[in-house]
């Protein structure tokens, strides 16, 4: 019977755990989560992504609104404070978002008042499973990201390429289609951005650029 080859054991050892972490993927979702992997993503890669949602699927629920409070980070209500205290106060709950890998996008059709106020009453309000992000990890709160009606139309007034919105008139006819016209707000491009680990290495400091609001 020819020897294990050392060197091949590790491997082995990953496969097992894939395994494991599929199976109990089963048991946590009764069966209804299918997980296709591509043939060419590392198998270490694909063990921390199985880990992260066994990890989402298991984890409690509840709000981010919650879990700055808890924090100590104050959230004073849009109507108790005046228009230079609230865009200050808007900044400073967008980077303190990135710090808790939390990032927003497609903001600049609000005023500050208004993003402060919908992230106030509603977004950060949202039941989400409360997940330890790490250097792997984001989440992201598309500001039209419930893409209704009215959110689609803002898409293609607003943010849509024409190449996007030559393809939506042609795949939906009916569907009215605005005038292009750029964003009244310049917000997006100053907005913290998601950054991850390389390859093999989590890095848990969050790369935020310097700002001032």
């Amino acid at each position: 019977m020819a020897a294990e080859n050392p060197e091949e054991l590790p491997d082995i050892d990953r496969e097992i755990r894939i395994n494991e972490l599929r199976h109990e993927l089963d048991d946590l979702t009764g069966g209804e989560m299918t997980f296709h992997t591509s043939a060419e993503l590392p198998p270490d890669l694909e063990e921390q992504f199985l880990r992260n949602v066994v990890e989402y699927e298991r984890a409690p629920l509840g709000t981010h609104f919650d879990q700055l409070v808890e924090a100590g980070f104050e959230l004073p209500a849009p109507d108790e404070l005046d228009d230079a205290a609230l865009t200050q106060k808007l900044w400073e709950l967008i980077h303190k978002l990135a710090e808790m890998r939390v990032f927003l996008s497609q903001t600049d059709h609000l005023s500050d008042r208004e993003l402060y106020a919908h992230l106030w009453s509603d977004s950060l309000r949202e039941t989400v499973a409360m997940v330890a992000m790490d250097g792997y990890s984001a989440y992201h709160i598309d500001i039209l990201g419930s893409y209704g009606e009215e959110e689609v139309y803002l898409h293609n007034k607003y943010y849509a390429d024409e190449q996007t919105r030559q393809r939506w008139k042609q795949d939906f006819p009916d569907d009215e289609m605005p005038d292009h016209v750029d964003p009244p707000y310049d917000r997006d491009r100053r907005l913290p951005k998601a950054t991850y680990a390389p390859h093999g290495d989590v890095d848990d400091s969050d790369g935020l650029p310097e700002w001032t609001p």
